[in-house]
Formats: structure tokens, sequence, C-alpha cells
């Protein structure tokens, strides 16, 4: 089976367990659980939840105690970018080729279901750190942290405040490494927490997590510009449309091309300095930054 029928298989294994961590669309509530679960299903990648496996069978994690966490972590991306569609932010009205969230839903619904999502992925996690014990809540508190106040949210936050004034690469890169990096670095990093990692490993993944995902971002600038429509499922120019800098505006795409080979090269040579190895974790971070949508 080569890669990329690894990569659909496991895909759908994701996708399988994914929906049944879903709340029910039931109750008075059940148009947030419906928003909630549209944001999910609307689909993607689930790069991040497969990140978070690989990692875990590589540190010789088995069976299906990952689960809970993979769930998590892409309700976390997803609560993530239902937010960044809305108006005060990226004021997007689709992804993927679907209406996003709020488009469909109303704002209210919009805000309300990435709440949602957020903290409906902490219970998940909670149920797992009481069943597994140590190795659980110190995945927990890595994915806490990658999504919190000095990760995700930060990038988005400082983001929003240079949007439209001019920036500096060290600020591009401050931004990029929380709002993309944490994300990748902390599914890396909690897979292998499960699965027992020494902390000086769980510092390598972090590394790793941080270059691929400022190539990936970098990468996701280039296409933004140049890339194909039709696949990326949503319109092109966005950042231009939002006054947002990026590595293209700062140092053009030749360079910014240069830049994510630059970058995903120091993560494969940093993953190849783990005591234990994973083909196909190699070829999936290398896709991430060589993909055309």
């Amino acid at each position: 089976m080569d890669f990329e029928q690894q990569k659909r298989q496991k895909t759908e294994e994701i996708n399988a367990f994914l929906m049944k961590y879903l709340p029910e669309e039931s109750g008075e509530e059940h148009i947030l659980c419906e928003a909630m679960n549209y944001s999910v299903a609307v689909g993607g990648k689930r790069i991040r939840p497969m990140l978070l496996l690989e990692t875990y069978t590589m540190f010789g994690g088995q069976g299906e105690a990952a689960r809970p966490f993979a769930a998590a972590l892409e309700m976390i991306h997803t609560y993530s970018l239902v937010h960044d569609d809305l108006p005060a932010m990226d004021n997007d009205r689709y992804r993927r080729g679907k209406l996003t969230t709020h488009a469909k839903y109303g704002e209210a619904v919009g805000i309300l279901a990435g709440d949602g999502l957020l903290n409906y992925a902490f219970e998940l996690m909670s149920d797992a750190v009481c069943a597994q014990g140590k190795n659980a809540a110190r995945a927990m508190r890595i994915l806490a942290e990658k999504a919190g106040v000095r990760g995700m949210i930060a990038g988005q936050t400082v983001d929003l405040e240079w949007t439209g004034k001019l920036l500096t690469k060290e600020l591009l890169d401050y931004i990029n490494e929380r709002k993309t990096s944490a994300l990748l670095s902390g599914a890396l990093m909690a897979g292998a927490a499960l699965a027992g990692a020494g902390e000086s490993e769980l510092s390598v993944l972090e590394q790793v997590g941080n270059y691929v995902g400022l190539a990936f971002q970098i990468k996701d600038d280039i296409l933004d510009v140049i890339g194909d429509e039709t696949k990326l499922g949503k319109p092109l120019h966005s950042d231009e449309k939002n006054e947002k800098k990026t590595y293209v505006t700062l140092i053009g795409i030749e360079k910014a091309e240069e830049t994510v080979r630059e970058y995903s090269q120091r993560a494969v040579e940093l993953l190849a300095t783990l005591p234990c190895h994973n083909s196909f974790l190699n070829e999936l971070l290398l896709s991430l930054v060589t993909r055309e949508y």
C-alpha cells in the first residue's frame, strides 16, 4: 500500500471514530450540537489527530487509548476555524467548499458552536485522564498549553492586533509559531506523551512541530496567491483582502518557497535523531509542505 492509500485509510478510520465522539443532536440545545457536528463533519485532512496517533504508535502505544485525545484535538482545531471565519475575524463564508458555520447557522450560534467544541474536547480528555492516569494527564496538559493563551490563542490575538500594520519577520514567526505550529507540535508531543516518551523526546518533537508548522503556514500563504481555488475550497487572496502581512508579502514567493524547503529539511533531520522511527510519519510531515491545496 503506497503513502496516499495509507493516508486515505487512516483518514477514514479517524472519521469513523471521530463521529462517535460527537454529541447527540437532542434536547433543547439540539441546534448547538447540530452546528458543532456540522463544523466537524464538513471535512478536512484530519492531519492533527493523525500526527497524534502516529507518534503514539511510534513510541510503542497500543490500543485505542489515544483516540479520545485525537478526537478532542480535531474539535479544538475545528473550533479555532469556526471562530477564525467569523465576521469579527476573517469574515469567510466558505471553507472546504461549504458554508462556514456562522454563514449556515448565524453568527451567534457560530460563536457558541466554537465554544461548545472547545469545552467538549476537554470533557473527552478529562474522562480519559480519569481512566488512564498520568500519561493521559501529561497529554491533556500539552494540548491545553498549545491551544491556550501562550499558544494558538496568543498567535490569533497578535495576528489581529497587527492586521494592516507593518511587521517584521520575527513578529510574523511569533504569530505563526503559535497560531499554526502550536497545534501541530502539540499533536506530536501529546501522542508521544500518551505512550510514555521522555521529556527530551518531547522537546525534539516540539521543535519538529515548530518547523513543520512554519513551513505549513508559509506554504498556505503561497497557495493563497497562486493556488487552485477549486481545490482549496475557499477564495484566493483572502490575506490581501484582510490586510494581513505574510511571508509572500515580506520576502516574495521565490524566497518563501526556499524557506519552506529549509524548514521542512530541518524538521526531517530532527525527527531522525529520535530513537524510534515511523516512515509514514516522515512522509506525512513532508506532504504538509509540498501540498498543492
